[in-house]
């Protein structure tokens, strides 16, 4: 698997329809059974290659479903977060059902300094390495949007909206439509940067 450093700069093609999630592992090694595993964002087989979302939280995912043209696309937070500022800044392209420009969505805010303690994920050595969401902090129905907090219960709660004050454009609880999952029509690519700044 290729390992990037800093402002290094790789293209991937995509099919004409796709959907899926790109998210950054933080911490990884290989250990002498060849075994490969990360801090965040592992994907809990000993192998690099993911085929299901990343069993080991948290981690701040970015969403995208392609249809050719179209591409919606968002940072999702629904799962915690793993100190790595994101941004995705479409190339050209309009939003669809208007004539806005697609906007920018990030969330480069350091998170870890409004994580509360009950939420903070640490790894062997004890050192902070993200901030839990608290639906898989506490498996709680009315922090996960299951079971009778479904549809119109499914309310933020007072971590998504301390995380939503320092990441707005980013959705922080399963059942969060502000901002809306953007769809973009005609951009040239979507340029996916980790620390930007």
């Amino acid at each position: 698997m290729p390992e990037y450093g800093p402002d290094t700069l790789t293209i991937f093609d995509t099919p004409d329809a796709w959907s899926g999630m790109i998210w950054v592992r933080t911490q990884c090694t290989t250990n002498a059974s060849n075994y490969f595993s990360c801090e965040t964002g592992d994907c809990g087989t000993g192998q690099p290659e993911c085929q299901d979302p990343p069993p080991t939280y948290p981690v701040t995912l970015l969403h995208f479903t392609i249809d050719h043209s179209l591409v919606s696309y968002e940072v999702s937070l629904n799962h915690g977060y793993n100190d790595v500022p994101v941004r995705i800044q479409p190339d050209g392209g309009t939003l669809v059902g208007g004539s806005r420009a697609c906007p920018v969505v990030d969330c480069i805010q350091d998170l870890s300094s409004v994580c509360p303690s009950t939420l903070v994920a640490k790894n062997k050595a004890g050192w902070a390495v993200g901030c839990f969401s608290p639906c898989d902090a506490f498996k709680d129905p009315k922090y996960c949007c299951t079971g009778s907090y479904t549809g119109p219960r499914c309310l933020p709660n007072e971590y998504s909206e301390t995380f939503k004050q320092l990441c707005s454009l980013a959705h922080t609880y399963p059942g969060d439509k502000d901002p809306p999952f953007y769809k973009c029509n005609g951009a040239k690519a979507y340029n996916i940067t980790f620390c930007p700044f």
